[in-house]
């Protein structure tokens, strides 16, 4: 190859890097003049003085607006006060050579051969602080047979709990702390719930397994109302709120709340074949709460009542010797003396068929009627004497030990 065609060749190799570096630099001065002019448009606009950040900013705030709806603010007003509560129980167990539970015949002629021995367990559940005082609500069942109770809460600070009092058959306990700047929730109105609306559930499933106290959350809906249970292991469970909102094991006595940041309930139990949740959770309604607080912040404790009565479910027997021709009811067999009872006129041998206009079949049916009573409350029993219904009032007094 000679000379001139080198030459040639280089200045056609020149040539075209040059075009290839004007067309950069013309491409890259065109770009520049549309940014200048659609951040002048967005500056006019909007009234931003930051032509580049003005658009960012704007949809950005857009989103995080979205982010932050009704069930985020209500979480951020109930999640503080939600609190992890680990349970010491003592549980007492008696053995005999024959086991745990021994044999009968041989327990009674040998009892010295008995044995007594405590195990110390551990257990969690959840809670809620309800005013600044420190009082706080949680399940009966969580702090049943507790020796030490301690309470951890979301922003680390850990308390022993004092136990207030309990309302056992309502599953309902009222603890409190000593404590400065404690945060608390506000109740709502379990009456005005409607179904389908939205339902958060609040607690902490993981207690002392792991080292954080703050509160995990699910969301639902309010599934039913005025969901009624038989009596379950001493306990009964009325107008219970159902939700889809998942209730772990350890969310018990956790809040229910709405997307207000209301508490409307008590997480209690769930049903379930497989023992997780599968949608299927109970709360009891925050105005049941209500009625059994009022009686610790006023008395400090839950005032135990009574009616002096003992009762005894009507069989095919009682039935044919009182020549009745029905076994629903029950018979009353013994009254004390300067008792309610008696003070409202009642009888042994009276057979009660209503109260408050809920029949009575078994003895059930009155615990369940009873289950939230208070001391000064006044039910309305229909009893059956001499064969004619008789209407009487029975006010609920105060229990006090050795009357």
């Amino acid at each position: 190859m000679n000379s001139s065609k080198i030459i040639k060749i280089s200045l056609i190799v020149w040539l075209i890097l040059m075009a290839f570096v004007a067309g950069w630099v013309t491409y890259h001065r065109l770009d520049r003049s549309t940014e200048g002019e659609a951040a002048s448009f967005w500056s006019e606009a909007s009234g931003f003085e930051d032509d580049d950040a003005a658009p960012v900013m704007q949809a950005g705030d857009e989103i995080s607006n979205s982010r932050r709806n009704a069930i985020v603010r209500a979480i951020e007003k109930v999640a503080p006060a939600t609190v992890s509560i680990s349970v010491t129980q003592v549980r007492v167990y008696s053995t005999s050579p024959f086991g745990l539970h021994g044999d009968p015949l041989w327990d009674y002629f040998f009892p010295e051969l008995k044995r007594q021995y405590r195990q110390y367990v551990q257990s969690m559940g959840s809670g809620f602080i309800i005013n600044p005082q420190g009082y706080l609500v949680t399940n009966y069942h969580v702090v049943e047979y507790a020796s030490e109770i301690k309470v951890n809460l979301p922003d680390g600070r850990e308390f022993n709990a004092e136990y207030i009092g309990s309302a056992p058959l309502a599953d309902l306990a009222i603890l409190k702390v000593e404590g400065e700047d404690l945060p608390f929730v506000n109740l709502g109105n379990s009456d005005g719930l409607i179904i389908g609306e939205w339902a958060i559930a609040l607690g902490n499933p993981f207690g002392y397994i792991i080292e954080d106290a703050k509160p995990s959350v699910t969301v639902g809906v309010v599934s039913a109302l005025e969901r009624n249970f038989e009596v379950q292991q001493g306990k009964v469970y009325r107008d219970m709120i159902q939700t889809d909102a998942a209730i772990n094991p350890g969310n018990s006595g956790g809040p229910l709340a709405n997307s207000l940041g209301e508490v409307i309930g008590v997480n209690s139990f769930i049903v379930s074949k497989s023992g997780g949740s599968e949608g299927i959770g109970f709360a009891i309604p925050i105005n049941t709460v209500k009625k059994i607080l009022q009686e610790v912040l006023q008395y400090g404790e839950v005032r135990a009542f009574w009616t002096g009565l003992e009762i005894q479910e009507l069989n095919r027997l009682i039935a044919h010797y009182l020549d009745l021709q029905e076994t629903e009811g029950v018979i009353i067999t013994s009254i004390q003396i300067g008792s309610p009872a008696e003070e409202a006129g009642l009888e042994v041998g009276d057979i009660i068929k209503r109260i408050n206009d809920v029949e009575v079949k078994g003895e059930d049916d009155l615990i369940y009627e009873l289950y939230d009573a208070q001391v000064g409350d006044v039910v309305k029993l229909t009893i059956l004497r001499d064969n004619k219904e008789v209407e009487i009032k029975l006010e609920l007094k105060e229990y006090i030990k050795n009357q």
